[in-house]
């Protein structure tokens, strides 16, 4: 077996997808959810070692999110589930573990988020902010703070139902994927300011680091990137000969790198300056 390879097995029922799985700031541990035993688990990523099993919900959690990272590698990790709540960890960068302690055999979370009637779909966390915005299967998306106060119901147009994907931005936009290629953008005041239909099965966003841009991606194989605010569409990189199912961005924001549903890797060039006014002369 591969030293890498993580064996155990997920809980049946689980659909595995890019949610499933967050890394520490510093690459150096995968965290993975979906276990039949209601826990997530904490990996290396040089050994493929369990670290950490993480217990908390009463039933299989089935998403997870990282805020951006502190000084010294420190950040929260969100954990949705089955059971319709939400937890709110902390990852401490210098032990390398959830918790403050994690040398203790329990860990206990920051918070616990509720509001929602049916098993959590998608979340994210942004600790700027001090804001969860998460969504359910068969409700609608909410904004908490990181106290664990329900502070506001994002109402999507009625077609938008099922979300699947989100993002938030230290600019407070939240950029939600909804069933059937729909995509809205909300600012954290809960205001409609977008909406976006799109021919593709996306598995994958991600926004760039001053919130401006989104990436997509999805079965058709085709990374697009549009503008955040109106949702405009602004690239579209050449195809892949497979579909899309996990995007990420490297430091630098000069790169995209795909997973492929083939179990390849793909990586883009990117330059988000190209669509900057400031810098169009350049181009």
């Amino acid at each position: 077996m591969h030293r890498r390879q993580i064996s155990d097995l997920l809980d049946q029922s689980i659909q595995v997808h890019s949610q499933c799985f967050v890394i520490t700031s510093d690459n150096r541990f995968i965290i993975v959810c979906g276990f039949w035993d209601k826990s997530f688990r904490v990996y290396s990523t040089d050994t493929g070692k369990l670290t950490q099993v993480v217990f908390g919900h009463w039933d299989v959690v089935t998403c997870l999110a990282r805020s951006e990272s502190y000084i010294g590698g420190d950040c929260y990790i969100l954990s949705g589930s089955r059971d319709a709540t939400l937890l709110l960890w902390y990852w401490n960068g210098k032990s390398n573990g959830i918790g403050d302690n994690p040398n203790n055999e329990f860990a206990t979370p920051r918070a616990i988020l509720t509001g929602h009637d049916c098993e959590i779909t998608c979340a994210s966390v942004c600790a700027e902010l001090g804001l969860v915005i998460s969504g359910s299967k068969e409700g609608p998306c909410l904004i908490h703070s990181m106290n664990g106060d329900l502070l506001r119901t994002l109402e999507a147009p009625e077609n938008c139902l099922r979300p699947k994907l989100i993002q938030v931005s230290r600019e407070g936009h939240c950029v939600i994927y909804y069933d059937r290629g729909l995509f809205c953008v909300f600012s954290v005041n809960g205001k409609l300011q977008a909406t976006k239909e799109i021919d593709d099965n996306t598995r994958a966003i991600l926004l760039s680091r001053d919130g401006q841009y989104l990436l997509t991606g999805g079965d058709s194989g085709v990374v697009m990137i549009w503008q955040v605010c109106d949702l405009k569409h602004l690239f579209a990189y050449p195809g892949c000969d497979a579909g899309i199912r996990s995007m990420a961005v490297s430091y630098d924001q000069r790169c995209i790198i795909t997973g492929m549903a083939s179990g390849s890797i793909v990586l883009f060039y990117n330059d988000f300056n190209r669509w900057h006014h400031e810098y169009q002369t350049r181009y």
